[in-house]
């Protein structure tokens, strides 16, 4: 047990670094935030994401309630989606408990990132905006994000008069190794390629996945803004380096198979915030391998796989969930560990290398999303339609 009249340190006020400062000031200990932006959500836009809630039987917003993360952030609860195969088939997948819970990002009322701050702030944690701490001499926990790319998502953020519904693509001409998405809710949307290879072919990509909504779902957008941004991850030997807890996507954690990493966020963060409160973070490594561990190697493997099979393995996939009874219990069962998916995981860890530490750009000049976010640490920015994005038709007015 340490002392808690001594503040904890935290770097970095996204959804891990404030769920582990809510969880020190919540047992009555004093948490700083250093955030080098002027506020939070700085490398979102108001664009739409899921908290994934099929890894475990348990729903995903209890589980954070039960670490102290209240459910104040707008979140809307999917039970069932529309899905295309490579081939432009459909598949209807129905669960009766809800698949995911959709979330906006950023820095604007009702998003994840505003009400975690909100919740921050009541409990009485210091955020220093502005402030950048690379640096924690007494340890702390570092939380900062993504610092390469082994994901990249490229997209649009738009309004439309469009009813609610998620849509979702796998297909290697749509996003290479990845998946395209399209999800509606409340007259606000998000089209976007997630894409694990050929960054630097993004606008053709996104190209595409526009296109191919708009022909099966009847994508009609207003006001559209451009967004792209990074993820990255892995399964550490250690998530501490000395007297420092690296917590969410600094540690790697996020779904390695679709990039789902906010829930492990948030509970990486709490872990860590655990750890060093009852003692000194001695036993981080042992608390994040026994909660998320399993579902991350389980991750790494299904990447593998699907890396080698591409829309074989898309094709299969989707037709496997199609005969499940329940969706949901057939994604838990995928994320699962199992005495196979530990004897592969070795194999495929090396298979599917983070490149994290691989910053240099493979074409001289490059202005792709990969190589901006990469080599500074910034998102690609919001912007309006130009003429690389959505057809004059579509570029803001009505539809």
């Amino acid at each position: 047990m340490i002392d808690l009249r001594n503040p904890v340190e935290i770097s970095g006020a996204g959804p891990a670094g404030l769920a582990a400062a809510i969880t020190v000031a919540r047992a009555g200990g004093r948490a700083v935030v250093f955030e080098r932006r002027p506020d939070v959500g700085g490398r979102f836009h108001g664009d739409f994401q899921g908290i994934e809630n099929w890894s475990t039987r348990g729903d995903a917003l209890e589980e954070l309630a039960a670490a102290g993360i209240e459910a104040t952030f707008d979140a809307a609860p999917f039970r069932e989606g529309l899905f295309f195969d490579p081939d432009g088939r459909e598949h209807r997948y129905r669960s009766t408990e809800p698949l995911f819970y959709l979330v906006r990002r950023g820095a604007g009322e009702g998003t994840l990132d505003s009400a975690l701050k909100e919740q921050a702030i009541e409990a009485g944690v210091e955020i220093r905006f502005g402030e950048s701490k690379d640096h924690l001499p007494d340890g702390g926990i570092v939380a900062q994000g993504p610092r390469a790319a082994d994901a990249i998502a490229v997209g649009w953020v738009f309004e439309t008069d469009a009813a609610d519904g998620a849509y979702g693509a796998l297909s290697e001409s749509l996003a290479p190794r990845g998946y395209s998405y399209l999800l509606i809710h409340g007259g606000r949307g998000t089209v976007a390629s997630c894409m694990f290879d050929r960054y630097h072919e993004e606008k053709v990509h996104l190209e595409r996945t526009v296109a191919f909504f708009e022909r099966h779902a009847g994508l009609r957008m207003r006001n559209a803004r451009r967004f792209g941004g990074t993820g990255n991850f892995a399964v550490p030997s250690t998530a501490r380096r000395g007297g420092l807890l690296f917590a969410g996507e600094a540690a790697g954690f996020q779904d390695a198979l679709w990039g789902f990493g906010m829930r492990y966020a948030m509970l990486s963060g709490h872990l860590a915030a655990r750890s060093i409160l009852e003692t000194g973070g001695s036993d981080y490594d042992v608390r994040w391998k026994q909660r998320l561990g399993g579902p991350l190697r389980s991750a790494i493997v299904n990447r593998s796989a699907y890396d080698v099979l591409g829309d074989r393995g898309y094709r299969a996939l989707m037709r496997q969930i199609e005969r499940a009874r329940d969706p949901r219990a057939w994604l838990r069962d995928h994320y699962a560990g199992s005495v196979l998916k530990t004897l592969l995981f070795p194999l495929a860890r090396r298979r599917v290398r983070s490149r994290r530490k691989e910053t240099a750009c493979v074409q001289e000049g490059c202005d792709c999303t990969w190589c901006r976010c990469s080599h500074t640490g910034e998102p690609d920015q919001e912007r309006a339609a130009d003429s690389n994005g959505p057809s004059s038709e579509r570029r803001g007015g009505d539809a």
